[in-house]
């Protein structure tokens, strides 16, 4: 069964963080520069949240300020729920769909180790149904 560990041996970790202090300007050019959809805020080494693309869709334009106004910590959202690298796709998916959440972070007891998009885990999800079909047709084909 795959794992959560799986999606970061492909594509590697990319610990992009940022504070709830910084303005909100700062991670979206962060996320612009990087072509990711969030960024996770972190404040002394303790994880508080994550800023995505939707926060600042919904949440800066009902405070009725700028971007360069707002700090990531007036929009981020707080109290998502983690995974592990030990967590199955499975149990990812049913997080992100229960919480309908496209991102979701990772981490290792306390260590923060990345962000985990919905689209990650499809592409794995796809790459791990490409290698079963893969191996059936082998199989086919040797018993054959």
């Amino acid at each position: 069964m795959k794992k959560i560990a799986d999606i970061f041996k492909r594509k590697g970790t990319n610990n992009i963080v940022i504070s709830p202090d910084e303005p909100v300007l700062n991670a979206l050019k962060i996320m612009a520069e990087k072509n990711i959809g969030s960024v996770v805020v972190m404040k002394d080494q303790q994880y508080m949240g994550l800023i995505t693309e939707r926060d600042y869709a919904r949440k800066v334009i009902l405070h009725g300020k700028s971007s360069s106004e707002l700090t990531v910590g007036e929009i981020m959202s707080a109290y998502l729920p983690k995974v592990s690298l030990q967590s199955t796709m499975e149990e990812c998916m049913e997080v992100m769909t229960n919480h309908n959440l496209r991102y979701l972070p990772v981490f290792e007891e306390d260590a923060y180790v990345g962000v985990v998009s919905i689209i990650d885990v499809v592409k794995e999800t796809i790459h791990a149904q490409k290698n079963t079909i893969e191996d059936l047709q082998n199989y086919i084909n040797f018993a054959g």
